[in-house]
Formats: structure tokens, C-alpha cells, sequence
């Protein structure tokens, strides 16, 4: 019943809205839906079980309204239940997401639900990525306040969104994480500020942070800090091709599930370097993380109600077999850098031929940090205590992750273009997957993806793939082969061998085969076929992916 009177009274406000626009100016409404259903087969070849419901489904459609500097919207959704390999606890029906905002006076107000983001989410960032079933939206007030020209405030209160739950007459509800996050955010760009400045090659921008959570302490045994408070200053100097920007965050003693309820404070620093031209450019990232596990429950674990974010510096691979091992981050100690080259090689050469060709070399490297016993008679990490002494540039021997690799991009006709890929990775499978017994992985990974185009509309495309490794489940090949009329139609079919499986019974092909049609702001896919249980990671926040067989159907839309 409390759904039908949302809806009635979303209808009716819009309603209003619309009418009153038609005295003055007519407001703009616009959505989007995406909704994701499987059908599931049991396979014990893979692993793939039994799931009782047989059909199961994630659906997401948003409405939004806009006139003038009035802004509204909802978003609706439903998990029936919820995809295998996302949060079982996110079964449910409702509308979690529903917020309005207005512009007065270079003042921004937001009520309801929002995603908002401090520097580069040392300390604050929420956000969604759908791939990953991740959502950590607060729920309450943001203010944005433009002082003047070149000075910024932001402040954010409220609670993040954890889960739906059902009472009991099986009605869904969402639950909010039960810590308050309060936040300020304050930026300063020199050049905006002062006209003087406003032409220069030299820009300079300035930013401070300051973010508190609270949450009442109920342990029996630890007196634990009910307002934790993280603090972060930054900074990011351009000039002309030339780019610097670094930021450094401080958290106190935040004992938690996450770092074995120890009282050490923490800290993290993040460093991007960045020069470019017409044909050129170079990237170098660096980080260290100390100890900067924040949530704004104690409790909570995997991707529940993170308030921070911590950028992974490693390269998100696309394609299937280089994201096989993807690196996640590890907020309780890591230390890494990386680099990128990307070269356009000029036409008209003997590498560039009559089109040119594009190469792209990066390395990337995460070590954990060196920890050591604060004394004699308290072990590191031991609950209740400071957990360890860390030196700011102690590297620890144990490598965490490592990646190189080179990517060739290259039209070889009007109608012939390869892209050439290959990888060597060196994976901490016991670190990154939090087991033990399996040590480090090694591997090479070899990709062509090649592209012919048969028309103008028509293309048909070859994907080789191949992982080499003496660890893990041996080695896999991969083939896909897609046919595309655009821009209506796609066909492909795949089929990925584990052909180096040590166990002879698990040497199995997972066939899949997909057809896609869009028209308009409409798009559909079907497909079916295997999937290989695995995991999957987007800027180093990760999920498992069961095994599956079956077909999914995957339609989105937009008006």
C-alpha cells in the first residue's frame, strides 16, 4: 500500500508541476530503465547450482524532472530476487533513491538521496557502479556554495544506504547504515580568483577536506571512538602540457572489523604526474595506503557503506582474459606505482604506414608496507592494541600485484584494423582473494582482436585470447567471432577452453552466444551459454562471479 501512495503522490507533484508550466514554462521530464533477467541450469560440470527460483532479476528505471533551477527525481528498483554472483541482502522492492535540488543565489541544495565525491575519495566518495551491485548513496542534505569566482564549498550530512529488508507482511523497505556521515569540502582555484592570473600557463588549485562519522559504541570488552574524523589536503599545479597533482589524507583510530579492531591511526598519500602533445603521453600514479579502511558502520564488511575510496593504480583491462586476475585495493596497507606511454607512431612511416599506429606501454607495481611489532609482547595486528609501527617509505617484500603491458593499435586497410595486446602479470591470489594456501599466480596473456569491415554498416570481428599460466586452473584460450549491422544488429558467439586444467574431467569449453538489437533509445540482448566463476573488479572495488548456465535478457531504455 505505502508504494501505491508514493506513486500517487509522485504522479500528482509532476502533475503540478507540469500544470504550473504551462503558465510560465513547460518543465522537462526524463528517465531510463535497465532491467537484467536470468534464467538459471543447474551444471555440476562447472559448479554451476541449483537455484530454486529458477528466474531471477535486477531492474532499475529512473525519473527525473527539471525546470528551470528546480530539479527532482526517483529511482526505482527491484531485485527478485537478486542476481546470482550481486548481495543476496539486496532483495527487495522500493524507491531508494528520490531527491530534489534547487539553485538559489550560487547556492546549490540537495535533499534525499546523493552521490558526491571530495578530491579523489580519499576520505569521501559515494557513488554506484551497477557491474558491481555497489551503492553507497547518502541519504539526507548536500549544500554546494560558490562564495565567488574560484572558491568552492560543499558540505554533506546524512546516512549511506545499506540494504533492502522486509517486515512482516513482506513488504521492502531500505535500511540506511545507522552511522551519521557529516563532511565539508572547500576548493580554491587560484586563477578563477584573481584576473591577473586568469591567462596564465601556471594553474594552481588548492583543496581541503574534512569528513566525521558517528556511531554509538555498544562493545562490551573495547571502548571504541564513536566520532572518527578523516582530514585531507590536495593540490594540483598544470602548466601548459605539464601536470601535477597529489593528495594527502589523515584518519584517527577507527578500530574496526576491517583491521582487527586496532587503535593506529591512518593515513594515505596519492601523487598523479601527467605530460602531454600531440602524440604523446606519459602517466605516473603513486600511492600509499596506511590503515584507511573507513565505514560508517564497524561492522560492516565486503562493499558495505564504505565512506572512502581508494584508487587502484593498476590498468582496468577490458578484455575477458586480462581481467582474469584484477587487482583490488587493500586499505590496510599497500604501496605502488605506475606508469603509462602512449605514442602515436606519424603516417607516412615505415611503422606508421599509410594510417599511423598507436602503442601504449604501461607497468604497474603494489607492494605491501613494511609493519613491525610495536614491542616485544604485543604481536602485530593484536586486537585492542596500537597494531604495529610503520616507516612512511618501509616497502615490504611481499609483492601484491604486478603488470606490464603493451597494447599495438594499428588500420592496416580502409577496411582492416588489429588491436595486439600481451600482458604479463604476477597475482598474490592469498592477499587479493583474503585466503591462504595458494601463494602467487604467474601468467602471459596473449589478445588479437582484429576488425574487418564488409560495408559501410557491416563489420565482422575476430577475438583471440590466450593465458598461459603453470598456476591456478592452467591455461585458457578464448575465440569470439561478431557480426555487427550497425546500428541495429550484433550476432557473436564465443567459446572460452580450459584446456590446461591439471584436472583432466575439468577441462572444459564455456560456449556462449549473444544477438543484439537497438532501435532508437531501446536496446535488447539475449544471450546463453556458460559462465566461468571468477571475479570482477571496477577501480579496484570487486565482486565474486558464480558459475552460471543459462540465458540472461538484458534491456535498457532512455526517453
Amino acid at each position: 500500500m505505502k508504494y501505491i501512495v508514493i506513486i500517487v503522490f509522485l504522479i500528482t507533484f509532476f502533475n503540478a508541476l507540469n500544470i504550473k508550466a504551462q503558465e510560465k514554462e513547460t518543465g522537462q521530464i526524463s528517465g531510463n530503465l535497465q532491467s537484467d533477467i536470468q534464467f538459471y541450469r543447474e551444471d555440476s560440470a562447472i559448479g554451476a547450482p541449483f537455484v530454486p527460483e529458477r528466474l531471477l532479476s535486477n531492474t532499475y528505471a529512473n525519473v527525473n524532472y527539471i525546470k528551470g533551477k528546480f530539479l527532482a527525481g526517483v529511482r526505482f528498483e527491484s531485485y527478485l530476487n537478486t542476481l546470482k554472483g550481486f548481495d543476496s541482502r539486496n532483495t527487495g522492492v522500493g524507491f531508494p533513491y528520490r531527491w530534489a535540488s534547487y539553485d538559489a543565489d550560487d547556492l546549490n541544495v540537495t535533499v534525499g538521496s546523493f552521490y558526491e565525491q571530495f578530491g579523489s575519495g580519499l576520505i569521501f566518495r559515494s557513488y554506484e557502479e551497477k557491474a558491481l551491485g555497489y551503492d553507497n548513496a547518502m541519504d539526507g542534505l548536500r549544500l554546494k556554495y560558490k562564495i565567488f569566482d574560484g572558491i568552492y564549498l560543499k558540505g554533506v550530512f546524512g546516512r549511506q544506504r545499506l540494504f533492502f529488508e522486509s517486515d512482516s507482511k513482506g513488504y521492502s523497505y531500505l535500511r540506511n547504515g545507522q552511522g551519521i556521515v557529516r563532511g565539508i569540502d572547500g576548493e580554491f582555484v587560484l586563477n578563477d580568483c584573481f584576473k591577473k592570473y586568469s591567462e596564465k600557463k601556471l594553474r594552481i588549485t588548492l583543496g581541503g577536506s574534512f569528513v566525521s562519522k558517528y556511531q554509538k559504541d555498544s562493545d562490551p570488552v573495547y571502548n571504541l571512538p564513536e566520532n572518527v574524523a578523516a582530514s585531507s589536503g590536495r593540490i594540483n599545479i598544470g602548466y601548459g602540457k605539464v601536470s601535477l597533482s597529489g593528495e594527502y589524507a589523515y584518519k584517527i583510530n577507527d578500530p574496526s572489523s576491517d583491521n582487527n579492531y586496532i587503535y593506529k591511526n591512518g593515513e594515505a598519500l596519492l601523487i598523479n604526474a601527467s605530460y602531454s602533445q600531440k602524440g604523446l603521453g606519459v602517466f605516473v600514479t603513486a600511492k600509499r595506503i596506511d590503515n584507511m579502511s573507513f565505514r560508517s558502520d564497524r561492522t560492516a564488511n565486503l562493499s558495505s557503506l564504505n565512506i572512502n575510496y581508494i584508487p587502484v593504480i593498476s590498468k582496468n583491462h577490458s578484455y575477458s582474459m586480462a581481467a582474469f586476475y584484477p587487482y583490488a585495493s587493500q586499505p590496510n596497507g599497500e604501496m605502488g606505482i605506475q606508469g603509462e606511454l602512449m605514442y602515436k607512431v606519424k603516417k607516412q612511416t615505415l611503422l606508421g604506414g599509410k594510417y599511423g599506429m598507436s602503442v601504449a606501454i604501461n607497468y604497474s607495481v603494489v607492494q605491501g608496507i613494511e609493519q613491525s611489532a610495536i614491542n616485544d609482547t604485543i604481536s602485530i595486528n593484536q586486537t585492542g592494541t596500537l597494531g604495529y609501527n610503520s616507516d612512511f617509505f618501509g616497502i615490504s617484500d611481499n609483492g601484491y600485484y604486478q603488470d606490464f603491458n603493451i597494447e599495438i593499435s594499428k588500420k592496416i586497410s580502409k577496411k582492416f584494423s588489429m588491436i595486439l595486446t600481451y600482458l604479463n602479470l604476477m597475482y598474490n591470489y592469498d592477499v587479493l582473494r583474503g585466503v591462504s594456501g595458494h601463494g602467487k599466480f604467474f601468467s602471459n596473456i596473449g589478445i588479437a582482436d582484429l576488425t574487418y569491415k564488409i560495408k559501410e554498416n557491416k563489420s565482422i570481428k575476430l577475438e583471440m585470447q590466450h593465458l598461459y599460466t603453470e598456476h591456478d586452473l592452467g591455461n585458457w584460450g578464448m575465440a569470439l567471432v561478431e557480426y555487427s549491422i550497425a546500428p541495429k544488429w550484433f550476432f557473436s558467439i564465443l567459446d572460452m577452453y580450459n584446456y590446461g586444467n591439471p584436472d583432466s574431467a575439468k577441462q572444459l569449453h564455456y560456449f556462449s552466444a549473444s544477438i543484439g538489437f537497438a532501435k532508437k533509445a531501446n536496446r535488447f540482448q539475449i544471450s546463453y551459454g556458460r559462465q566461468r566463476e571468477g571475479i570482477t573488479c571496477v577501480g579496484g572495488v570487486c565482486r565474486n562471479v558464480p558459475a552460471s548456465n543459462g540465458l540472461t535478457l538484458s534491456i535498457t531504455s532512455s526517453f
